[in-house]
């Protein structure tokens, strides 16, 4: 183990945790959400927040955002990738709650249905992203066959050529955000991109929270999560609440998809795999269906991780932090905080 590299680098390697699990704390909410109303485990977020990620590639794509820039000159982008990203990922979170759970939970379908659909709507959205090159070639065929009876032609292919590249590789932004040095502690620089993203992941956290507690949808979530009959009766329409409740927890994946952007700067069709592992493990490690939990698991979950590759070596990355996950809930089952959605009070 080597302590002496931690101790040397004890601030950049809290700071990139905190970071990292800035966004994993994002991307949790969507998984402590729905299972706090529905007890459900939506194995579809991750790819709902993976959609958000080349949404923002997208918009600097079209708006021809390209070279190299500072987070202020990328700042016009990043607004409108935020708007369109936090659009895709809600609008699918809510597609995915009508088409692969709304009728199973109606029908009062076994966990395991319930869980099996989850994993195949995972599946679609990953792989429709990784097959979207050939998808764009079925439909120019298709197209071109009807415009060729009147004599047309369009070459949807060669239009859509920059957002289907690499459909199964790697897709990097075309601009790339340079980081700039705002304070320097001791051989450490601590750079304005990674302070905008844990400020902005605490501002969200702050507001949804603020949201539930305090709106009337807010209580309304709350009232279906505690007892979704009583809810009913007292006038909340229960589909609608959880069809909004996708839609938020869609919505701040959406956000968390551009923090990443601003991070990574690349995403591709499979990152959801391990990044959908680490969020449900934040959610779970906090307490899942309580969101402030949602917070603290993704922050600690970053930071052990990065403590664990200092004193182990990169490779141990995720067994440390793990093997964490599985310490904790032997002493406390229910998570860190361990205080459910429904039980949350104004």
């Amino acid at each position: 183990m080597d302590f002496s590299f931690l101790f040397n680098n004890f601030i950049e390697l809290t700071v990139t945790g905190l970071v990292l699990g800035s966004v994993y704390a994002l991307i949790a909410l969507g998984y402590t959400l729905v299972y706090g109303v529905l007890q459900l485990i939506n194995f579809a977020h991750a790819d709902v927040f993976m959609w958000g990620t080349f949404a923002v590639a997208w918009v600097f794509i079209l708006t021809g955002a390209n070279g190299s820039g500072t987070l202020l000159q990328a700042l016009p982008y990043l607004l409108l990738a935020l708007v369109v990203s936090a659009s895709v990922s809600g609008g699918l979170a809510m597609l995915v709650e009508r088409v692969a759970y709304r009728r199973l939970v109606r029908k009062r379908a076994l966990s395991y249905i319930i869980l099996i659909s989850a994993i195949g709507a995972s599946f679609v959205l990953s792989e429709t992203m990784g097959i979207r090159d050939r998808i764009v070639e079925a439909i120019d065929g298709a197209v071109n066959a009807i415009l060729g009876i009147f004599g047309g032609h369009v070459d949807l292919v060669g239009i859509l050529s920059d957002y289907t590249a690499r459909a199964r590789g790697i897709t990097t932004l075309p601009m790339t955000i340079k980081p700039e040095t705002i304070l320097t502690i001791g051989n450490f620089n601590f750079r304005n991109t990674d302070l905008t993203i844990i400020l902005a992941a605490l501002i969200m956290m702050v507001a949804l929270d603020q949201f539930i507690r305090r709106t009337r949808l807010g209580r309304e979530i709350r009232a279906v999560a505690q007892d979704p009959e009583a809810a009913a009766l007292m006038g909340s329409n229960s589909t609608s609440v959880i069809s909004k409740t996708f839609l938020i927890g869609g919505i701040m994946a959406g956000v968390a998809a551009v923090l990443y952007q601003i991070k990574v700067g690349s995403t591709a069709f499979d990152i959801g795999v391990v990044l959908g592992i680490k969020a449900f493990t934040a959610a779970v490690l906090g307490g899942i269906g309580n969101l402030r939990g949602a917070l603290l698991g993704g922050l600690l979950l970053g930071i052990t991780e990065n403590y664990g590759s200092a004193l182990f070596g990169t490779q141990w990355k995720d067994v440390v932090a793990f093997a964490l996950l599985v310490l904790i809930l032997l002493v406390r089952p229910t998570g860190l905080l361990g205080q459910t959605l429904g039980r949350a009070r104004a």
